[in-house]
């Protein structure tokens, strides 16, 4: 595998091009080949990715953490009290030395207006290659496996197709809202006419925003945004209900918890998935809150492609590190 992306950080997808982002999806999808056919491809032998964990993780440390066994490499599961930053020591300080020990560092920290700052903090010190994991405001590894996935379920026939994000209703915390920023970025780039969907309080943050419309009058495709669940789902090919906090509207967390208890309607049901194209797919990054976002007939059903999602998060990890490690 050729490697023009070597060194290069992964924060967000804006800093990449789209010829960059396709040559990632390429490279996800020749290693997802070789996982199938139990072909070596230890790309990485020998070299070491430390993990810096802020917050619990199924998908996300198991992708980079197996992909990286898989690709010859070790990744170190790094969390806070295993490190000097839990006693003061700076986001820079911890970067010079982390990359003078191994070969790619990868981040997860949603604290709110601190977590991009961290991974920026990071990556300005670092010799290696800085990988965003999740942050407060994207989360740029999920958005490019979704892509991945939306592209195999179609055929690769996506241009045109409406794709929703919608908020759903999910009780007892304030969920990041990093999720639906990257996929109104990413969606937008490659064609796909998308609609968000959500309650006046949960607004994305304005800067978010106007990207998403450059980047859809720039590639020919549609971006609208709406406060009717039923009338996002019309007709669409992929639906993507999902809770978020309304951080943007209401910084305060017990405050914001509130605002979600308002719109208990707002769930993924049998109903809703009849509205959309006989062709929809139903997404969702998981874990998904049973019974209060989405029922059980949905995400079992015919429509959902969960599962394959999922997965998909390995290959496109693998991918990434791949190329830029």
């Amino acid at each position: 595998m050729s490697k023009p992306m070597q060194g290069r950080h992964f924060i967000t997808t804006r800093e990449w091009s789209t010829d960059e982002l396709e040559l990632l999806l390429q490279s996800s999808w020749d290693l997802k080949r070789k996982f199938y056919r139990d072909e070596p491809h230890a790309l990485l032998r020998d070299k070491t990715l430390f993990m810096m964990f802020y917050e619990q993780s199924t998908r996300t440390r198991n992708s980079f953490e197996a992909g990286m066994t898989q690709l010859g490499g070790h990744a170190h599961d790094l969390t806070p009290d295993k490190l000097q930053v839990s006693h003061g020591e700076t986001a820079e300080d911890t970067a010079r030395v982390l990359s003078r020990m191994g070969h790619g560092i990868s981040v997860r920290n949603c604290n709110w207006g601190q977590g991009n700052n961290f991974i920026r903090s990071v990556a300005e010190m670092s010799r290696v290659p800085v990988m965003n994991m999740q942050c407060d405001v994207y989360h740029p590894c999920q958005a490019i496996a979704d892509l991945m996935t939306i592209r195999e379920k179609f055929n690769n026939e996506i241009r045109g197709r409406k794709f929703v994000i919608s908020w759903t209703y999910a009780p007892s915390y304030v969920r990041p809202i990093s999720v639906p920023h990257s996929e109104i970025l990413l969606m937008t780039r490659f064609g796909l006419d998308v609609t968000l969907a959500n309650p006046p309080e949960f607004k994305l943050k304005p800067e978010i925003m106007a990207q998403a419309e450059a980047n859809a009058k720039a590639g020919g495709s549609k971006f609208e945004v709406v406060d009717d669940m039923d009338a996002a789902f019309e007709d669409a090919h992929i639906v993507y209900p999902k809770s978020w906090g309304c951080l943007v509207h209401e910084p305060d967390r017990e405050a914001a918890v509130k605002h979600i208890e308002k719109y208990p309607g707002w769930v993924a049901n049998q109903e809703r998935m009849d509205l959309t194209n006989p062709e929809s797919i139903y997404m969702h990054p998981l874990p998904a809150s049973r019974g209060a976002e989405v029922t059980d007939e949905v995400i079992d059903g015919a429509h959902s492609v969960v599962w394959d999602q999922a997965e998909n998060r390995l290959h496109t990890a693998k991918g990434l590190m791949a190329l830029t490690m």
